[in-house]
């Protein structure tokens, strides 16, 4: 069987970025709903501090 060639494009700036998905409860239905953000490395900690507020 042959293998199926892929070209890769990867300039190594994904791994400089985080998604964070957080579970937030609607105030209108009491149901959860999912928000995800792309936020840097260096702002992880500072953006989840800002969000349990």
């Amino acid at each position: 069987m042959a293998k199926k060639v892929v070209a890769t494009f990867q300039t190594g700036t994904g791994k400089d970025f985080t998604k964070i998905i957080r579970m937030v409860k609607s105030p209108k239905t009491g149901a959860y709903i999912f928000k995800d953000n792309i936020v840097p490395n260096d702002q992880v900690k500072e953006f989840l501090a800002n969000a349990s507020k």
